[in-house]
């Protein structure tokens, strides 16, 4: 599959980063393992890309981060989501479903008739 551009890759792990975190509180690699496990494995997230998003959400005030200890007994940066973000992500799931309805809207669209201004 071709690589996405960076506005929308952007944009979908925002949005796919606040739902990870709309039941409880985890670190990055877990964020990463959950976005994996719920699109089927359809979706690889990087670590490159992973973080620079995370800290972006925290300066917006989205989410928040603590220091915990992971199931590993690793000390771990937690992220969880703030009232702020909660609200966010209802308009993100808003937006995006009205993006992808318009997407599926045009992919199913007849074709264009032929006799252009070629």
């Amino acid at each position: 599959m071709p690589a996405p551009t960076v506005e929308l890759l952007r944009g979908s792990l925002d949005l796919l980063i606040l739902r990870a975190l709309t039941r409880r509180a985890l670190h990055g690699y877990a964020v990463i393992r959950w976005i994996e496990e719920a699109t089927g494995n359809a979706l690889a997230i990087e670590e490159g890309s992973l973080y620079p998003a995370l800290y972006r959400l925290v300066d917006r005030g989205w989410i928040e981060s603590d220091w915990g200890i992971s199931a590993n007994n690793r000390k771990a940066r937690f992220y969880s989501l703030t009232p702020k973000g909660r609200g966010q992500l209802k308009t993100e799931v808003r937006d995006f479903t009205r993006f992808a309805n318009a997407v599926f809207q045009a992919l199913a669209a007849p074709e264009p008739a032929h006799g252009g201004t070629r």
